[in-house]
């Protein structure tokens, strides 16, 4: 397997978005995406400064990758994690937690490569949604290509199994940001437009307002150490 059903989400209320606008400045620093799939989160980090390194499974996605960054590892995260040239001012886990059987371990492991006030920044799906649990009242819980049921998921999360997730892992816990519905990639391009921006807003909105029942997705930023 060589192709990806993963892209740049790039609408301001997008994991994505969310990951960067918590990035810190970039020049002179060094940072490690963890599951960079083809780069596109790598190349922009790059452009911004950043000396990065790339963690990839997949050797494909890992050669599309590799004109995006300083240095791609293809690297197997079900088992140890490969010979870093840390330490690393940010660490990017974006969609990468839910597809491992043991996700404390590696954060753990991860952990060891911070510097002393870098950041690590993690992205979950919740299985905690609304959708989700209208499902389950109607006796369903069926996996999909895409999605918080992605058939490739092996974990599941909720807020409070996030945060227990980064304590036991030694992380403090510095932002937590719900993301919505991903509604632009769900309406065809041909239909986007001012309705869409406006219902956008206002998904992102009420997930801001009911976290555990409207995000889709959680954003953490975490620094090494006990949460407060």
């Amino acid at each position: 397997m060589t192709g990806s059903p993963y892209r740049l989400k790039a609408d301001p209320y997008s994991s994505h978005s969310v990951i960067l606008r918590h990035v810190p400045a970039g020049p002179g620093k060094k940072a490690l995406d963890v599951g960079a799939a083809g780069g596109y989160l790598a190349e922009i980090l790059t452009g911004r400064g950043f000396e990065v390194t790339c963690l990839e499974r997949d050797p494909g996605l890992a050669a599309a990758a590799a004109g995006k960054c300083r240095r791609v590892l293809v690297a197997d995260l079900e088992r140890d994690l490969p010979p870093l040239d840390g330490p690393f001012d940010v660490i990017v886990c974006g969609d990468v937690l839910e597809h491992l059987s043991d996700p404390g371990r590696i954060l753990a492991a991860l952990a060891h490569h911070l510097a002393g006030d870098g950041c690590i920044i993690v992205s979950v799906p919740n299985v905690a949604h609304l959708w989700v649990r209208f499902q389950l009242l109607l006796g369903r819980f069926d996996y999909a290509d895409r999605g918080i049921l992605d058939r490739t998921h092996l974990r599941f999360f909720t807020r409070k199994s996030l945060l227990r997730l980064l304590a036991e892992s030694k992380l403090a816990v510095v932002a937590l940001v719900p993301t919505p519905v991903p509604l632009p990639l769900l309406v065809p391009e041909r239909l986007h437009g001012a309705w869409l921006r406006a219902l956008h807003a206002l998904n992102a909105l009420t997930a801001r307002c009911w976290k555990s029942l409207f995000a889709y997705q959680f954003v953490a930023v975490a620094r090494r150490g006990s949460a407060p």
